[in-house]
């Protein structure tokens, strides 16, 4: 659950620079426009995607699962899949958080935040994926 309270911290600060990067540069030709809503947006499917975990799935796991985990864990790799998918989605907005090299310390900093987000959700994606879930399929099959 350390990704969770990361992604808790990480995505309104970064909804926040968003929206004064966007605002201040709306005339520069690679400004991300649209990039505030769809970080919004991601921050409201994560929160319910974590919200499922914590309190249906994870609890589960704690007690040994049973057989009917894959259940919740198949529907938590679907999210997981559309979670990639709007990372690739974010990584294109924003040039593959890359801010140009003419623009201010603050869209170098949000630009730096998305990477740092994008890393952190792909690490506690494979976790959940390659580690914790196979721990749990393995003993239902």
């Amino acid at each position: 659950m350390r990704y969770h309270e990361v992604h808790r911290r990480q995505l309104p600060e970064l909804i926040r620079m968003a929206a004064k990067v966007e605002a201040v540069h709306a005339g520069h030709e690679a400004a991300p426009t649209g990039l505030a809503a769809l970080l919004t947006s991601m921050h409201s499917e994560l929160l319910q995607h974590m919200e499922k975990e914590e309190s249906i799935l994870f609890p589960m796991l704690e007690r040994g699962g049973n057989p009917f985990v894959v259940h919740p864990i198949g529907v938590m790799r679907m999210e997981h899949e559309e979670h990639a998918e709007r990372l690739q989605h974010l990584l294109a907005l924003t040039r593959n958080a890359t801010a140009p090299a003419d623009t201010c310390t603050s869209w170098q900093q949000l630009y730096t935040g998305v990477r740092k987000f994008v890393d952190d959700l792909q690490q506690h994606i494979r976790l959940e994926n390659e580690v914790l879930f196979p721990l749990f399929e393995a003993q239902r099959s």
